[in-house]
């Protein structure tokens, strides 16, 4: 409720402050729950997830290591999304069969 003085002036009054204070976001329609701070970082990890995912696919016709910057994109999407964690798990897998075939030592022809 806003008051005014004799002169003109107006004064609030402590209702007054409290709705139209910072901390009452009510009152610019932004409601109390954290759900639109969920959004809000849903679409920041989207964002940098696709971009360096992006960049990934890029630089396997580009020269730099897509191999180590997919697999970074899609650790960030994983944060979010269900299918990013399943794409990351399927490339752990294949990386850890091409490390593992790396380390066996090719078995050598016994002929005599």
């Amino acid at each position: 409720m806003i008051m005014r003085s004799r002169l003109g002036h107006e004064q609030s009054t402590p209702e007054a402050r409290h709705r139209t204070s910072p901390s009452n976001w009510r009152t610019f329609g932004v409601s109390h729950s954290p759900s639109w701070i969920k959004v809000v970082r849903r679409v920041i990890i989207s964002v940098v997830g696709v971009t360096v995912l992006l960049i990934g696919v890029a630089l396997l016709v580009l020269p730099g290591p897509a191999f180590i910057v997919i697999p970074i994109g899609l650790a960030i999407l994983a944060t979010e999304y269900a299918w990013a964690r399943r794409w990351l798990k399927k490339v752990r897998r294949m990386a850890s069969n091409v490390v593992s075939s790396r380390e066996r030592p090719k078995p050598e022809n016994s002929g005599v």
